[in-house]
């Protein structure tokens, strides 16, 4: 069953209509669901589908590329030499099939395909520009997908030669909301409460692949140990098959992914380069868009800071859960989540993954206070302390063009949130500190987000609105 993804069936739905042949890029993170969205959308009218092999030589791939073409009927004599001649043959096939019918070729895992010295991008221009648009049926949809993001974004989107501006759509899979993965523990029969919900999404975001291992009738501290620390723990090892599998020289990335796993509110170019001993080049340029391709970091622009103080920010839910809690973890234990529960480790990391997990939930935080048609931008802020005021930081600024700036308090609790003389102090402090600093003429309100709200009493006041777990789980 097809969880969410209304929009993208829509886009992709959209393709059957239209008069000319259709060539959509599908990318997306590993494990997101980018394959099973295009089969499930299309289904039996995928007239042709091959998934390229990890690691594999050319001549295996186009071994493989044949015996896709067998699979589906089509007879084939020898195996391929050149991709020229696989995607000839390719041809042949489709030309056998009835007319006036769209036709979907699904080509999954391309980068694969392109091993070195193969010429594979060179074949699919000429298959695309030579044969698919010059059909007078113009009845080709060609969707490519891939975990490999920067490659798909760097050979196919910004192609310079024979692809350059044929592409004629550009899906990107993003991770599931909290709402689509409420729906997804639902239909595999799994009952969580929506904070336990909230904290399974802070340790393995929307990703569906990580969801799947969830089992029912297991608290979600048990499917935790289990699937991340247990015997044979399914995803014990997901961390370096994930940078690997999306990147080449996947150390440039992970080495950048290390240094800003030190620092919640991100890092500038300058301090990611004197952390990482990396120098400032192209290559730095690269790593860092093909992070934020894949949705692994997040470029800001702290309050009031223009693009030269832009900070880039570790993203990824189970990136930070990885740092915090697998790649420290001295001893084996199957146990070791369990164990670890209300420690001060546990409520630090708390405290971090729910501010993440509200950065992947702005439209939700935005509808709730009332303001989804308002152009808003979110960022963090810091001052140091002065006579007038003592330093101060605020994770989450809701930056708005209607003259308002929402100061984000974010608290993850087990219970109403009550704030008490100390913390009263600490907030109009922040407050004034922020007023006196940035000389904004926007009003500024002060907003609590946390899981049951705040508990009033004679210091929550000053608290002009708040977000609860369940505006969280909005559509």
């Amino acid at each position: 069953m097809l969880i969410g993804r209304k929009q993208e069936q829509y886009e992709l739905n959209r393709l059957l209509e239209l008069e000319e042949s259709q060539f959509c890029v599908v990318y997306g993170r590993r494990r997101v669901g980018k394959t099973f969205l295009i089969r499930e959308t299309y289904a039996d009218k995928i007239v042709f589908q091959h998934t390229g092999l990890a690691n594999a030589p050319r001549m295996q791939q186009l071994s493989e590329f044949a015996a896709s073409l067998k699979n589906h009927g089509f007879i084939v004599d020898k195996t391929p030499k050149t991709w020229f001649e696989a995607f000839h043959l390719l041809e042949d096939y489709i030309s056998t099939l009835p007319s006036k019918k769209k036709k979907i070729i699904f080509l999954d895992e391309l980068s694969w395909m392109d091993t070195p010295k193969s010429s594979f991008i060179s074949a699919l221009e000429h298959f695309w520009n030579g044969w698919a648009t010059a059909r007078r049926e113009k009845d080709i949809i060609l969707i490519v997908c891939g975990s490999a993001t920067s490659w798909l974004i760097n050979n196919i989107v910004k192609n310079h030669g024979g692809l350059h501006n044929r592409l004629t759509m550009l899906l990107y899979i993003k991770p599931f909301s909290l709402h689509d993965c409420e729906q997804y523990a639902q239909n595999m029969g799994i009952t969580l409460s929506r904070k336990k919900l909230a904290e399974a999404y802070m340790i393995m975001g929307g990703i569906p692949y990580y969801w799947s291992f969830l089992r029912r009738g297991e608290s979600l501290s048990q499917n935790i140990d289990r699937i991340f620390f247990g015997e044979n723990a399914p995803l014990a090892n997901e961390f370096s098959s994930l940078y690997a599998s999306l990147f080449k020289n996947a150390e440039n990335h992970i080495s950048i992914i290390t240094a800003l796993a030190t620092k919640k509110v991100g890092m500038t170019r300058n301090e990611l380069i004197m952390q990482t001993k990396k120098s400032d080049n192209a290559t730095l340029n690269k790593t860092l868009t093909d992070l934020e391709q894949c949705s692994f970091i997040r470029v800001y622009y702290p309050f009031g800071k223009d693009k030269k103080n832009a900070l880039y920010q570790l993203m990824d839910n189970y990136t930070l859960f990885y740092f915090q809690y697998m790649k420290t973890r001295k001893a084996h234990d199957n146990h070791f989540w369990t164990n670890k529960l209300g420690t001060s480790l546990h409520n630090t990391w708390r405290g971090l993954a729910f501010e993440r997990l509200c950065l992947w939930h702005l439209p939700q935080i935005k509808q709730a206070l009332g303001i989804s048609g308002v152009i808003a931008s979110a960022c963090s802020w810091y001052t140091k302390g002065t006579e007038e005021y003592d330093g101060a930081q605020i994770d989450l600024i809701i930056d708005r063009n209607d003259m308002i700036v929402n100061l984000c308090e974010i608290k993850f609790s087990d219970a109403e949130y009550a704030i008490n003389k100390k913390e009263d102090a600490k907030l109009r402090n922040r407050l004034q500190a922020f007023k006196l600093s940035t000389h904004t003429k926007k009003a500024v309100h002060y907003t609590m987000i946390t899981p049951y709200g705040i508990r009033r009493n004679e210091y929550s006041g000053d608290i002009q609105s708040q977000v609860t777990i369940e505006d969280l789980f909005a559509v």
